[in-house]
């Protein structure tokens, strides 16, 4: 079980702003490491952006699950684990999250708020402290509230995706993809793909 990436999005109408973010890509080759990093930021972007207001999700893409909260007050959180984490404790992480976050910050500064500018400093110590979710567990007082939430699974990337639209072209568009992440994509994604002709 594992927790890649913690981060604080701010849900404008048009895009999602990112306001803080914590990795963890230790597991990754140290060649690799930045790209995927610039792609949990992307994801975690895209997620939120098309997510609705008020609602909690877990998106699978390939062996990864993406967990998100948009809160009806445009604060939203997203958690990117692997499929063994639990995502109840997912979701106890973004509430926990955002709550201290929202009362640590200043509202007026999200919209137009980025890491950089943005003044939270517990998401390395929350990603560090939840990598056991058993040690977590004690944190159930949200468990109640996600019994009574209905927490969509969708079954790829792809499902969250408009008709006609594809990840390749989003990927290839992005502002947030530097160009050596765009190749490592591109090639992640022709070795995902010889396989699967077969």
């Amino acid at each position: 079980m594992k927790l890649y990436s913690l981060s604080v999005l701010y849900k404008s109408e048009s895009r999602a702003v990112l306001l803080k973010a914590a990795y963890d890509v230790s597991s990754f080759s140290f060649f690799q490491r930045s790209s995927v990093q610039e792609f949990m930021t992307f994801t975690s972007q895209l997620i939120v952006e098309r997510s609705a207001k008020g609602t909690r999700a877990s998106v699978k893409e390939q062996d990864y699950l993406c967990h998100v909260y948009v809160r009806n007050d445009s604060l939203a959180g997203v958690v990117i684990a692997d499929n063994e984490y639990p995502s109840r404790v997912a979701f106890t992480l973004l509430e926990k999250v955002l709550d201290e976050f929202s009362k640590q910050t200043d509202r007026i500064d999200w919209p137009v708020g980025s890491p950089a500018t943005i003044n939270y400093t517990a998401l390395d110590g929350h990603l560090s402290r939840y990598q056991n979710p058993r040690e977590a567990d004690p944190m159930t007082k949200v468990q109640a509230e996600l019994d009574e939430t209905k927490i969509i699974l969708h079954n790829t990337m792809e499902s969250l995706l408009e008709r006609g639209e594809k990840l390749d072209d989003l990927v290839s568009k992005s502002e947030v993809l530097g160009t050596q992440s765009k190749a490592f994509y591109k090639t992640a994604r022709k070795q995902n793909s010889c396989c699967a002709i077969m």
